[in-house]
């Protein structure tokens, strides 16, 4: 049976990966609109690209927030991190160059980073050993539902859509009936934001009162507090915990590498490659993450049941389809832009983020649990920063090379596959206590 107080806690937690998904995807829904209103080229938004939520400011913060989630604690984190994303945010709506707008993205990507690998750990060690799995899928759900939310907004508050005079209202409000048609269309952009900031304020009140993880309690009872840097000695001291770094960060990292591109690009890439309007663009994106809560929904039903490397396999194979359309058929009619649309889709609600947060925070001891996964995720989010700058080369302007730029995702969805699948490990419905001591023996 369900236990309720896990489940309160896991909701209250996974506003955090509606905050990093919201932050990704109310960037990538405005990316047009800012761009015209500031003049930028497509550089500019690799950039933007490079140092927000979905690169470089989230791998910063990930390595810095999961030691000090595991020297102070998880619920230090929940304390004082929102506050943060909620200066990066500000900061994005009331920006007014390109230097201020990237300012804003910088800050609110560390904030994501700094909450990711303790909101991870958090939901696995206050989870009952049946509904762990479940939980990091309602976790990866809220991921889904942020994005699914952001685009409703975007679609409802830009030029054209339904409540734009409002917008229009606004910005004659604030900035006078002289301001530009490029400037009126960006306030859009920044009510998206404004949201963000509310549900950060709301989840930063939730979360500051949860109570500390009885696994981290243990811990520092137990034995006394290491420094960030022992942790970090001691993490890579230990083979098994690097094997493990080593196989976490490769399947998370050829995967996000493709999925970090989607969640930034994806509304320009319809756009520019498929041909579509921004607005439709967006319609299509909102379903696609529509689809990704669904399959997360029935994923979560069978996780805790079923056999991991199953539903990875799954996973895979639709991601790799979604990408071998593009090769095939391609996006410039309906079908091909559907057909990728729904199976990237599919892939996203089990995808290999949900076993990564999973297995990584089941497969270290408690001691540097946060400080593992911050690290990995530091590793994935930065290389994933220097990506997006490449994948503008090999894009174009206009999405002339996004063939070949399929062909660069189908052999990293590939990677993810091969590897995953050798070296699933069997955690199923077992203790984080038994496991830690069957992999590094009584002293973790």
């Amino acid at each position: 049976m369900a236990n309720t107080g896990s489940l309160k806690s896991t909701i209250a937690v996974s506003l955090t990966n509606y905050l990093d998904a919201g932050a990704i995807v109310a960037g990538a829904s405005g990316l047009t609109l800012w761009k015209n209103y500031l003049g930028l080229t497509e550089m500019h938004l690799g950039w933007l690209n490079f140092i927000s939520a979905n690169c470089l400011g989230a791998a910063v913060g990930a390595i810095i927030g999961g030691f000090l989630a595991d020297k102070y604690g998880r619920k230090f984190i929940f304390t004082y991190n929102l506050l943060v994303y909620m200066l990066g945010v500000l900061t994005i709506m009331l920006s007014v160059n390109f230097p201020m707008l990237l300012t804003g993205f910088l800050i609110t990507g560390i904030s994501v980073g700094v909450g990711v690998p303790a909101s991870w750990t958090y939901i696995s060690e206050s989870s009952e050993v049946n509904n762990r799995g479940r939980n990091i899928c309602i976790s990866q759900m809220s991921w889904g539902i942020g994005p699914m939310v952001i685009l409703l907004l975007g679609m409802l508050f830009a030029p054209g859509g339904y409540l734009f005079s409002w917008v229009e209202g606004l910005a004659a409000a604030i900035g006078g009936s002289e301001m530009s048609q490029v400037a009126t269309e960006v306030f859009s952009s920044r009510v998206v934001f404004f949201s963000l900031f509310v549900v950060a304020f709301i989840a930063w009140n939730l979360q500051r009162g949860l109570q500390e993880s009885a696994e981290f309690t243990k811990e520092s009872e137990n034995k006394e507090k290491a420094g960030v840097m022992e942790n970090i000695k001691v993490l890579f001291s230990n083979s098994i915990a690097v094997k493990t770094v080593f196989f976490l960060a490769t399947i998370y990292l050829t995967w996000n590498l493709v999925a970090s591109v989607m969640g930034f690009f994806q509304p320009h890439i319809y756009e520019t490659a498929g041909g579509v309007s921004n607005e439709q663009a967006n319609w299509m994106n909102c379903i696609q993450w529509a689809i990704i809560v669904g399959v997360t929904f029935i994923v979560s039903k069978l996780i805790d049941k079923t056999s991991h490397k199953g539903i990875y396999i799954f996973g895979l194979v639709a991601a790799i389809s979604a990408w071998l359309v593009i090769v095939t058929i391609g996006v410039n009619g309906q079908a091909g832009l559907w057909a990728f649309a729904i199976l990237w889709g599919v892939q996203g609600g089990s995808s290999p983020q949900i076993f990564y947060a999973l297995w990584g925070s089941e497969l270290f001891p408690a001691k540097f649990r946060a400080g593992a996964q911050g690290f990995m995720f530091f590793i994935v989010r930065g290389l994933s920063a220097l990506w997006g700058l490449v994948f503008t080369y090999i894009y174009g302007e206009n999405g002339e090379g996004f063939t070949i730029a399929a062909y660069c995702m189908i052999a990293l969805l590939t990677i993810s596959l091969v590897v995953g699948v050798i070296g699933a490990p069997k955690t199923r419905g077992r203790a984080l206590d038994d496991i830690v001591k069957e992999r590094y023996g009584e002293d973790y």
